[in-house]
């Protein structure tokens, strides 16, 4: 259950979490690193499935390791001479922002101190030591808040009139420790132990307990982690960036994670320990100017750095240590990325030739693909801004401030738009920043907390602006001369660093040559096809523009709902003879052949698959209550006469049409076969979309697609409907104008009587978003605003289903239909037009089920082509 650093290697990963394997694999490339030893991801497994009781023997084993540890270095932990010093950090195989605070200087005591300044010579840094050990024991393993100790800081600071925590004296940070103990044990009701051992168990159970934490929890469900996984403990010798001005720590990436442009990116702070850095507690220099202070260790970091990324052929994030003027690496892993860097890393390291294309395609996450997509700020927009901090993360944000976490997710999950404004961002608001537009900070650098997880995320970040004045508990923000209250809108761009009152236009994102690039590789080895769902002509272009290979589904009910086209739609449904609903019909086809010669227009020489009208013919008309109301209101009121008659003949139109549960009502096919008309003035405004496309000479590729068949029966007659109605538009033969009809599987019971649905089908195509409704007995609506994200977080579902599709229920009735399909008709040809369509999981499983596309919409082809490519090489 505990391995040596030495003992490990990159391929343990699973075991060691990702810190320690990397730490380990360092150790095998020849890079100085401390010493230590690592508890396994089985170790933290096993306690969690025990109600957290610890594996028999677990205490034993590492105590066997430490004792190695202490032989090896010839100092002892918490020994009043030579003493040993560690760290103690998590180490998830997945890197997660979630994750328990390192703790550092683990062993210092009142005795270890004494001996620590003796033997440095320098009792300032031993007691600096000191104090930082207990402000972090205190708060990550005792639970102290964490503000109970920065304001000690901040108010002794504030005494001795100073800024900074360096200018702290030896006697200060003497009162501080004393202070500290006094906190802990307010807080606590009791003292904090000192002694060394038991410290370190109740360290390695903090980090154990902190992978249940709801932080941890919120990062897993964003990023699709598993819940078993468990985190790894490491445990290392400290090495001391505070221990002068030939001292130092920082962090740094081999490329830059926002572009991937192939330079010098990090920060660095002269005697400092880590956790200043990341925390943004001083404002650390660029790497560039360590050259001038510390030159021997500047260039000794320069080579380890292309000798890892070399190593692991991938951008490596780094974290280093100078002590005294020598190089310690703490950590390397893969470095988080913009997916515009994603991209760039990806062509740039297969054109120096480190890496081949598969390699590179396999290594972007395709749901980051989303970022690119995303709009940023017009170079041109002519506005001041109020200030300017660091381009932590890029893109634009607009959204209404609030200063807590909470709030953020609160507001941002009710459909806010919210950007998230703190003095600096830890672990704890990671739900914040998932759920907000942005995010902007008055401290940290570019390797913040807020900046590395904002890039992670495609979250725009503007990071360190130091004009900000926030007062949390008046709710207020000060930039200058500009007051602002939470609530009040502003824009940031996490690409400039700039931010700016009020809400400015965002202008579309831009196709790079990298992204061109790299998503044709994936064309090159995808199997499936990727379409888009496209119901205008400017989503089919734009569709046309990412990737899509046509329109896998075209809703064309959502073209009645235009404002001048409802009244003609009311006046069909409202008729009450039939010609004078042919009248309202013959209005509305030249409106939907309009419609569909933009679509064709747009996807010439690709397919376009359109559904005919889907849902019930209520949802055109006012709701029930509200048109209940308004009869009321004029009966109260005494208005008689035609508006009154008017109001209460359209009440008794709604009251006939609306059903007790309309999404199992009269919809879909069955609408089309009781008003059949309806269908035929559809399929003769495309018969007439396509013939004048075809005129202009462009190639329509017509599919016809009927929705929510459940019986053989419906879809054989609802076929002579359009059949018959086609051949009287381009001639019984069809004329120069091909077609194909087919269907949308979306009940169960289409699913099961596949074979017999087949015989009148050209194509079947998965609507998996109804298919998932009708399956699981959930209204998608309903659930997903109330009780779904409890049975998520409860475990009692792994996923929301109708974001991933549910493979045992609903994945298993597209793998019967598509096989039952094909066994009445070999090489039915099959696809998937819900959402699901664009989620790489999802898309995994069709993949191996056997169809031939996938549908989603425009913004989401880059994903499903990807994840396409991703699944088609892991197949192999």
């Amino acid at each position: 259950m505990v391995y040596d650093l030495a003992e490990g290697s990159a391929e343990m990963k699973p075991l060691l979490g990702g810190k320690g394997a990397g730490v380990a694999e360092m150790i095998r490339v020849g890079v100085p690193v401390p010493d230590g030893f690592t508890v396994t991801t089985q170790a933290c497994v096993a306690a969690m499935q025990d109600g957290g009781r610890w594996p028999d023997g677990l205490w034993t084993e590492i105590e066997a390791h430490l004792d190695a540890f202490e032989e090896r270095t010839g100092r002892r932990l918490g020994a009043a001479r030579r003493p040993l010093l560690v760290s103690v950090r998590s180490g998830a195989v997945v890197s997660m922002p979630g994750m328990m605070d390192t703790i550092l200087n683990l062993g210092i005591s009142e005795e270890s101190v004494v001996g620590l300044a003796e033997e440095s010579g320098n009792p300032r840094f031993a007691w600096d030591c000191y104090r930082r050990f207990l402000q972090m024991y205190g708060e990550v393993v005792e639970g102290v808040p964490a503000h109970a100790f920065s304001d000690e800081i901040a108010a002794l600071k504030n005494r001795r009139g100073i800024t900074e925590d360096t200018g702290l004296t030896v006697d200060d940070l003497t009162e501080l420790v004393a202070t500290f103990r006094t906190v802990a044990r307010h807080h606590t009701g009791e003292e904090l132990p000192t002694d060394p051992r038991e410290q370190l168990r109740r360290a390695v159970q903090a980090v154990f307990s902190s992978w249940d934490t709801p932080r941890a929890g919120v990062y897993r469900r964003a990023n699709g982690i598993p819940d078993d996984l468990g985190t790894a403990v490491n445990v290392m010798q400290m090495v001391f960036g505070n221990r002068g001005d030939t001292s130092a720590t920082g962090v740094c990436f081999t490329r830059d994670p926002s572009t991937g442009a192939k330079e010098l990116y990090g920060e660095f702070l002269v005697n400092a320990q880590g956790e200043d850095v990341v925390a943004g507690i001083r404002t650390p220099r660029p790497l560039a100017e360590m050259e001038q202070v510390l030159p021997d260790a500047y260039r000794e970091l320069l080579d380890t750095m292309d000798r890892l990324e070399h190593h692991y052929g991938d951008m490596q994030d780094i974290e280093f240590t100078v002590d005294d003027g020598k190089l310690y690496l703490l950590q390397t892993r893969t470095g988080k990325r913009t997916a515009a860097a994603a991209l760039k890393v990806a062509r740039d390291l297969v054109a120096e030739g480190v890496i081949d294309r598969e390699t590179a395609l396999l290594r972007i996450e395709p749901a980051q693909l989303d970022q690119l997509l995303h709009p940023g700020l017009d170079p041109d927009h002519g506005t001041s801004p109020l200030t300017r901090g660091l381009n932590a993360s890029p893109g634009a944000g607009v959204g209404q401030v609030v200063f807590d976490a909470d709030t953020a997710a609160e507001r941002g999950e009710a459909g806010e738009a919210v950007v998230l404004v703190r003095w600096e961002t830890t672990p704890d608001d990671i739900h914040g920043v998932i759920a907000a537009q942005g995010v902007l900070t008055s401290h940290g650098g570019m390797t913040s907390h807020a900046a590395v997880v904002a890039r992670g995320m495609g979250r725009p970040c503007v990071a360190g602006a130091g004009d900000l004045r926030i007062d949390v508990e008046a709710r207020t923000l000060t930039i200058g001369q500009t007051a602002l209250t939470e609530g009040d809108t502003i824009t940031i761009d996490g690409s400039t660093g700039e931010v700016f009152a009020g809400a400015l236009d965002l202008v579309p994102p831009q196709i790079t040559d990298d992204f061109t690039e790299v998503l044709g590789w994936a064309d090159e080895v995808r199997r499936l096809g990727v379409r888009a769902n496209a119901d205008t002509g400017a989503d089919a272009a734009k569709a046309r523009e990412l990737g899509a290979e046509g329109i896998g589904l075209c809703r064309t009910e959502h073209m009645f709902m235009d404002a001048d086209r409802l009244p003609v739609v009311q006046a069909m449904i409202l008729a009450e003879k039939p010609d004078e609903r042919a009248a309202a019909l013959d209005r509305l086809l030249p409106m939907q052949q309009a419609d569909f010669t933009e679509l064709f227009t747009a996807m010439s020489g690709l397919p376009v698959t359109i559904r005919l009208i889907d849902p019930p013919l209520h949802e055109f008309l006012p709701d029930l209550v509200e048109q209940s109301l308004l009869v009321q209101r004029l009966e109260d009121a005494g208005t008689g006469g035609a508006e009154l008659e008017d109001a209460r003949t359209l009440l008794a139109h709604v009251k006939r049409l609306s059903e007790a549960n309309p999404m199992l009502g009269t919809r879909g096919v069955r609408l089309a076969l009781l008003f059949p008309e309806i269908a035929q003035m559809q399929v003769r405004a495309i018969a007439r979309a396509a013939r004048a496309v075809r005129a202009d000479g462009l190639d329509p590729r017509v599919e016809i697609m009927v929705p929510l068949v459940g019986f053989a029966e419906e879809l054989r007659r609802m076929r002579d409907v359009v059949e018959t109605t086609w051949a009287e538009e381009v001639g019984a033969d069809g004329g120069d104008l091909p077609h194909t009809v087919g269907t949308m599987i979306e009940l169960p019971r289409a699913a099961l009587v596949a074979d017999a649905i087949a015989e009148h089908a050209d194509f079947f195509s998965f609507g998996t978003n109804d298919l998932t409704q009708t399956t699981v007995g959930i209204s998608r609506d309903d659930a997903e605003g109330s009780f779904l994200h409890t049975y998520v977080d409860a475990g009692i579902v792994p996923a929301n289903p109708f974001a991933s599709v549910d493979v045992d229920g609903v994945g298993e009735l597209v793998r019967i239909g598509v096989r039952k399909g094909r066994s009445t008709t070999p090489g039915l040809k099959t696809g998937v037009c819900g959402e699901h369509g664009g989620d790489p999981a999802s898309i995994a499983l069709f993949h191996e089920i056997g169809l031939d596309y996938v549908s989603c919409s425009p913004y989401r082809v880059p994903v499903a082509r990807l994840a396409a490519a991703q699944v088609a090489l892991g197949s192999r």
